[in-house]
């Protein structure tokens, strides 16, 4: 039988054809990337071949043929655990990995079950190339001959490599303009310039911010504080300082969304509680308030409460920028003789709060070690909600007043598992396990929520608090389209859907005040900082906060999401389509476009403000730069 004549380059090119045709299969199986036309079909294709090119093509440089193909088997083996991170990553968060997340390490031992339930048996497949590539090297004599490697080729092939480069940088530019200086989308990013080279330009973005910080001193404050100052919202004098001196008690609702309040589910009250306080004359009910978190969810959420500014669109604040220079709410509290912490049965270390805390001017953390956990009351993360609720107004007993507390809810949190002595209502029966176990997990924190509020009435500080109440991100991602479009009574879940979804509930509790109603303004997590304070009569006209005054007339009917997303009362942009808000049909763009510009300059002075920690250089008091910082 006549032999296979393998030409020279063989094993590398093998690499090469394996690694890509598996990233283009994994694009279409793996991730939910919206496809309009033939052209970004086509981009999509190509797009990890120029990156492909250029790191397998490196093996040219070695003369031996076990250092070269050792060389090709370890690439395509890191390759595959970027591919397969990037999936597993997508299957939780609908997002993609940024190299801040992969160094929250601390994190990882306390995600327990969260990382069970997305890792499924066939994920082998995601390194059916490296399996190829083995067997190849092994079976194949020919793959393993010593051949001189021609100059001519070699500098032919790095051509081939630097075009194709261009021809893909060239077709993203045309189809998405300005695509890598208007970079808050990773999905546009990866479906443009490919996974691989995604990662390259993150690690580019991630040194520019460090360097940003290095060179900063203060001048690129000046435009910022222009447009903060521009776009401020004047307060309502009936409602600053109504309830000076109250202590004010915020509770993070993990992972709540706005869709199960008054809703049922077959049949079954989901938020009993909770829908009484929608009708409730103590309570301001806000109906359209949205989370505006990014990849650091929870820990976002805290960030956007405290300082009225957006987490980072790589990763979360709290890691990557844990020691800049804040103003926060709970520094403008304690600076008013309120005694500021933070209650959260978990790891102090968890999301680097430990460190965060200290820049974010926390008196105290009461975290698990504050907490007597019972058999029966942990749960992956932490604390179940009763037994973590209960002692928390406990605590609050004791504590000097005014006291300013924010405790963040641990039990309706991925993968929404409970123990079975805990579940008050059936399961949904969606294609979803996780909607399907959603609303029993949701179901326990309501009345987990009932029971707290009785409990601060037994320890005596209900009365003279504020309870403000949100839902700190989404739990169910656009992975689960199909199961919602089904609870929804929809025949599918629109990107214009998708964002509206992005609702989280909020109640501004204010016992006595007997003249609570529904909100209906357009709101954000950005404007819960000004809100409060002001209730509480502290005034924030100088401080460099990107939200406005809930209650305040000028109010705009305007809300950014992290990802350039944007909610007004007539438009919605998403999906990089603007979209008519009354009827959900698309319409041209044009009426979106100069929200679109603001959307991206708010995104914009929020990164600048954090990444060149620019707060260092201001004067909160006068409002005005330190003249040390003026060069």
């Amino acid at each position: 039988m006549r032999s296979i004549k393998w030409p020279k380059h063989s094993f590398m090119i093998l690499a090469i054809i394996a690694t890509w045709i598996k990233t283009v299969i994994v694009y279409h199986t793996s991730f939910e990337m919206k496809i309009e036309n033939a052209m970004q079909q086509f981009i999509l294709f190509i797009n990890p071949l120029s990156f492909l090119l250029f790191t397998y093509g490196l093996a040219l440089f070695f003369k031996s043929p076990k250092a070269r193909n050792r060389y090709l088997i370890t690439v395509s083996i890191i390759l595959s655990i970027v591919l397969y991170g990037n999936v597993a990553f997508y299957r939780f968060y609908n997002d993609f990995i940024t190299l801040p997340v992969l160094f929250q390490t601390s994190n990882f031992s306390d995600l327990g079950t969260s990382v069970a339930a997305i890792i499924e048996p066939w994920d082998v497949l995601y390194f059916v190339d490296v399996l190829i590539l083995i067997l190849a090297n092994k079976f194949i004599p020919k793959m393993k001959n010593s051949f001189k490697v021609n100059v001519e080729f070699r500098r032919a092939f790095f051509v081939l490599a630097i075009a194709m480069s261009f021809l893909n940088l060239g077709l993203a530019e045309t189809e998405r303009p300005q695509l890598l200086t208007r970079s808050f989308d990773r999905e546009l990013l990866v479906k443009n310039i490919g996974t691989y080279n995604y990662h390259l330009y993150d690690i580019y973005i991630q040194t520019k911010s460090s360097a940003q910080r290095a060179l900063a001193d203060g001048s690129e404050l000046v435009e910022v504080n222009n447009y903060v100052r521009s776009n401020q919202a004047a307060v309502n004098p009936e409602m600053f300082g109504k309830y000076k001196g109250r202590n004010l008690i915020v509770v993070s609702m993990e992972s709540l969304q706005n869709f199960v309040i008054n809703n049922d589910m077959n049949g079954h009250e989901v938020t009993p509680f909770l829908n009484s306080l929608t009708k409730d004359k103590d309570t301001y009910y806000f109906s359209n308030f949205y989370h505006q978190t990014g990849l650091g969810k929870t820990s976002d959420s805290e960030f956007i409460v405290e300082n009225s500014l957006f987490g980072l669109g790589r990763g979360a604040v709290f890691f990557t920028h844990g020691g800049n220079t804040y103003n926060s709410m709970a520094e403008r509290l304690g600076e008013n003789g309120y005694f500021t912490n933070v209650m959260h049965p978990n790891n102090k270390s968890f999301w680097n709060r430990d460190i965060m805390y200290q820049s974010l001017k926390i008196n105290k953390f009461y975290d698990i070690d504050s907490y007597t956990v019972e058999e029966g009351q942990a749960v992956n993360w932490g604390m179940k909600d009763t037994p973590f609720l209960e002692q928390s107004a406990a605590l609050m007993k004791d504590m000097p007043q005014p006291f300013y507390s924010r405790l963040i809810t641990l039990t309706n949190h991925y993968p929404f598992t409970l123990d079975p002595e805990d579940i008050m209502i059936p399961e949904y029966d969606s294609n979803s396990g996780t909607l399907n176990r959603y609303f029993q997990t949701v179901r326990y924190m309501d009345e987990a929520l009932k029971d707290f509020f009785q409990q601060l009435k037994d320890q005596g500080v209900y009365d003279n608090s504020i309870i403000v109440m949100y839902g700190d991100h989404y739990g169910i991602s656009e992975n689960h389209n199909k199961a919602m479009a089904q609870y929804l009574g929809k025949e599918q879940i629109t990107p214009f859907d998708n964002a509206l979804l992005q609702e989280v509930p909020l109640f501004i509790h204010i016992p006595g005040s007997d003249d609570g109603k529904e909100m209906t303004e357009m709101a954000g997590q950005m404007d819960l900082r000004p809100t409060i304070l002001h209730l509480l009569g502290i005034e924030t006209s100088k401080d460099m906060q990107m939200g406005a005054d809930l209650f305040s007339p000028e109010h705009e009917n305007f809300v950014v999401f992290r990802d350039g997303r944007f909610i007004t009362d007539k438009y919605v942009y998403a999906g990089e389509a603007c979209y008519d808000k009354s009827t959900g049909e698309e319409i041209d763009g044009e009426p979106c476009q100069p929200y679109a510009d603001r959307a991206t300059m708010e995104l914009e002075n929020s990164d600048a403000i954090i990444n060149g920690d620019l707060l260092r250089f201001y004067d909160e008091k006068t409002g005005n730069l330190k003249q040390e910082s003026v060069k």
